[in-house]
């Protein structure tokens, strides 16, 4: 890691981690944060859900929540970006303090809410984007409203014009109920409904389901079944755990959702689970407690096509993304993987 980054980082962990977090998006506006060249080689280029991605490594929703760094997060050697969650009306989210680090065990808690300016300034800004990454918006639904699955409706409709994929999040913690839409006949009418409104966009925009880690394996491949029957393309696993395995530190009991190291074990074991459950139907996209190469190289073993981190940002900087990068094209090579595709799933068995 760049001697300036370890310092960057040293300071903002000085600080209120949410104002931290802030501190590096206005960092990142100021162009504080030197470009990398595209991480890339004949072994990470690869194709997800008709999306081509010059590697398998992409940052997950909550960095960026408004859009507002696009361009210098496309240049920080990430395969794909997804940004938000946005919902159609601005809301501020839970009551301060909802950010926790938990630095003992490179993690952290939130319960942020879905806290965002909004579907339609973030549509505004997506309108000027870059045109040399893959970008993606996580779509949600505001805490107020009597209609959540109308909402993922709504933001699509109003960004959907400017993202190369969008990810519908029924399994964030932090808003009330949310996770009911889970259920089997719930989740079909979702998808039917996102589907159907992005087929009126004219386009064939990949629609991607981000789930819980908290399922069990009869629910795991309910949800497999319904999302794939209603036209998902591909599955994200998973989201922040309300488990506390092997959370340490003054504020491992806060509310939300767990999210970094811990995490790993746990979500790859349902990324495992739900592997088997799609047999190949769709492709998987493996989060949850990735800080390196090798975190990487398992989730992809287990079933995983592409990958997404964010929490190890925290502790490692965003030179990480092409570190993870470098670090898998050498681990693919050293197996004898001529691509990332050959290497999915070679090691679900560990994990079941």
């Amino acid at each position: 890691m760049r001697l300036r980054e370890k310092l960057a980082l040293a300071m903002l962990h000085r600080i209120d981690p949410e104002r931290a977090h802030t501190a590096s998006i206005n960092a990142l506006r100021a162009g504080m944060m030197p470009s990398v060249a595209p991480v890339t080689s004949t072994r990470l280029a690869t194709r997800v859900a008709g999306l081509s991605l010059r590697n398998p490594v992409g940052l997950a929703a909550g960095f960026d929540k408004n859009a507002q760094v696009l361009g210098p997060l496309v240049r920080s050697g990430f395969g794909f970006v997804e940004v938000g969650a946005a919902t159609p009306l601005p809301q501020p989210g839970n009551p301060r303090p909802r950010l926790f680090r938990l630095s003992e065990s490179r993690a952290a808690i939130n319960r942020f809410g879905f806290n965002n300016d909004g579907a339609e300034r973030i549509a505004r800004r997506l309108a000027g984007r870059p045109s040399n990454g893959v970008i993606g918006l996580n779509l949600g639904a505001n805490k107020t409203s009597t209609d959540r699955a109308r909402d993922y409706v709504r933001v699509l409709e109003t960004c959907g014009r400017h993202i190369d994929f969008a990810t519908i999040n029924v399994s964030s913690p932090n808003t009330e109920k949310l996770r009911d839409l889970q259920g089997p006949e719930a989740l079909s009418q979702l998808v039917r409904d996102v589907v159907a409104a992005r087929d009126a966009l004219g386009r064939r925009l990949p629609l991607l389901l981000k789930i819980a880690p908290d399922l069990t394996p009869t629910e795991i491949e309910q949800i497999a079944d319904s999302a794939i029957a209603a036209g998902i393309d591909a599955i994200v696993a998973t989201n922040t755990t309300l488990a506390r395995d092997d959370a340490k530190g003054r504020h491992a009991a806060e509310a939300g959702g767990l999210s970094g190291a811990p995490l790993f074990n746990r979500s790859t074991r349902v990324l495992a689970r739900l592997s088997l459950a799609v047999d190949g139907r769709v492709p998987l996209i493996g989060v949850g407690g990735i800080s390196s190469a090798q975190d990487a190289y398992a989730k992809i073993l287990a079933g995983a096509s592409a990958v997404q981190l964010y929490t190890a940002l925290i502790y490692g900087g965003l030179s990480l993304a092409s570190e993870i990068a470098t670090g898998l094209d050498r681990l693919l090579e050293r197996d004898g993987f001529a691509n990332v595709a050959q290497a999915v799933g070679a090691g679900r068995h560990k994990w079941l």
